[in-house]
């Protein structure tokens, strides 16, 4: 369940400042909000409602229709695999598979610690490079389970710089 009345909305208005109090920004700043706090916390969705003038419920029919929104938090990385035709008949299932087992969550779970969401894809348009696994924005073809270490491992090394 998302957290409500807890976030900071210092980012919020940062946010709201850089645009006309109207419904035609909305999807901007939903954009920017995102970015800012890596998912779209409920109370600052009541406040974007609230200076853009906007009915709540419509916030959150715009937050819940587009699905690079999420209101629940993301991992710091978010692993998605591709399902397509082409990378589930390469394997898709054992990748995903091997995540479940190596980080203990499934498809459109996060870590407990908040460093990794797993997402499953219809299609990320490499089917040549099927299957393929994006590890934040690198895409890792020809992905095989036994490399699924590596690909963590990369990622965890990139947040740490």
């Amino acid at each position: 369940m998302p957290e409500t009345g807890c976030s900071d909305l210092s980012k919020a208005e940062e946010i709201l400042a850089n645009y006309p109090s109207e419904e035609t920004s909305l999807i901007q700043v939903l954009q920017d909000v995102h970015r800012a706090y890596n998912y779209l916390p409920c109370d600052v969705l009541a406040r974007v409602a609230d200076a853009l003038e906007v009915p709540l419920a419509k916030v959150f029919s715009v937050s819940t229709f587009y699905k690079a929104f999420s209101l629940e938090p993301l991992g710091d990385t978010v692993i998605k695999v591709c399902t397509g035709t082409a990378c589930h008949i390469r394997g898709a299932g054992q990748l995903v598979e091997e995540l479940e087992r190596k980080l203990g969550i499934g498809p459109d779970e996060t870590t407990e610690d908040l460093k990794f969401t797993v997402k499953t894809v219809n299609c990320v348009g490499a089917c040549a490079m099927a299957p393929v696994v994006l590890v934040g924005e690198k895409y890792w073809g020809s992905a095989k389970p036994a490399r699924v270490s590596k690909y963590l491992a990369e990622a965890g090394s990139h947040h740490e710089n």
